[in-house]
């Protein structure tokens, strides 16, 4: 889609959803935001938080980055953008939610593997980042040997990437605390672009588990 792609789009944007949902957007604008979640998730285009959950303007207070990753606390003075976003949202925003969402044949985890920005002087940010992501290569290779299907290794470590985002995420203050007083809950998820479907990850049972199945447990 080139440029004149997008002033088409949001052409089409104002004349139809915005004209039809007008008085929620004013409410917004007027009363400001108070969103139901926090979503991390990836930058992958492939991968829209408002589609694949039907949520409205409002709902989410988004972060995207490369891999969906959560780099651990670090309090000093750098510039800490994903941190900044957690940080405004569970102190300013109150959110009572924050979603970590993988998802399937991400780029992240299979450069990773692959290690393709290990020499690239272009990628110098990006392969210091993907770093936050070897833990979960190594524990998927722990699990399913050096010599496993390389596939079954990626969609492996894509679940297991978002179990270790999580385990960072709890080495925020602010978050850690209103986990443990049960103001806040947080959930991993796995998105699979080629079926819509997504996954949770159920500490009981240390598995990812059909979403759906959570709609079924709430209606018994």
């Amino acid at each position: 889609m080139n440029s004149c792609g997008l002033i088409s789009g949001n052409e089409l944007f104002k004349k139809s959803y915005f004209k039809a949902h007008e008085k929620e957007f004013l409410e917004l604008a007027e009363k400001g935001q108070t969103p139901k979640a926090l979503y991390i998730g990836c930058s992958d285009s492939r991968v829209v938080p408002d589609l694949m959950t039907s949520s409205a303007p409002g709902d989410l207070f988004v972060i995207r980055n490369i891999g969906n990753f959560v780099a651990p606390y670090k309090p000093d003075e750098d510039f800490h953008s994903t941190a900044s976003a957690i940080e405004y949202a569970v102190s300013i925003l109150k959110v009572k939610n924050i979603i970590v969402c993988g998802h399937t044949h991400c780029g992240a985890i299979e450069s990773i593997h692959n290690k393709n920005c290990s020499d690239d002087p272009e990628l110098v940010h990006t392969k210091t980042w993907l770093t936050l992501g070897e833990s979960a290569k190594t524990e998927a290779i722990s699990v399913l040997g050096a010599d496993a299907d390389k596939i079954a290794l990626l969609r492996l470590t894509e679940k297991l990437s978002v179990i270790s985002q999580l385990e960072n995420l709890l080495t925020y203050p602010s978050v850690k605390t209103r986990v443990d007083s049960n103001e806040i809950s947080i959930h991993g998820w796995v998105y699979d672009i080629k079926s819509g479907e997504i996954e949770y990850y159920d500490p009981e049972s240390s598995q990812f588990l059909p979403i759906s199945s959570l709609k079924e447990q709430k209606s018994e």
